[in-house]
């Protein structure tokens, strides 16, 4: 029973030990029909936990929310203001030699986006 513990414990902690490192600042631009439009992140990964936030069209961070990190995968949603009713934008991204390569769930409808670390 030890023995299963330890190995258990051992493969928790090996497969933290393989993931990406995606602390800091990263920053793209998104295309949209009415334009190009500047991205950026904040993160800060605590194991499987991830913390973050992002720029509104308005300048004030918006925080992530049900946010994940297994490996060299993440997961988040984030809500923004979209004329008075919230939308919520749920992201899927691989992280991969500085940069995360995102397919971003608006509404239902899939867009790439494709950050880069800046700091």
């Amino acid at each position: 029973m030890k023995i299963r513990s330890f190995v258990i414990a051992f493969v928790l902690l090996a497969g933290s030990c393989f993931a990406a490192d995606v602390d800091g600042k990263w920053a793209g631009s998104m295309s949209t029909p009415m334009g190009d439009v500047p991205v950026s992140f904040t993160f800060k990964a605590d194991g499987a936990n991830l913390t973050g936030s992002t720029s509104g069209p308005d300048g004030a961070e918006i925080k992530i929310a049900n946010a994940k990190m297994d490996g060299n995968n993440i997961s988040f949603s984030l809500t923004i203001d979209a004329g008075g009713m919230p939308l919520t934008l749920e992201f899927k991204g691989v992280v991969a030699a500085g940069q995360i390569k995102f397919t971003i769930d608006v509404a239902g409808m899939p867009m790439e986006l494709t950050v880069k670390k800046t700091t």
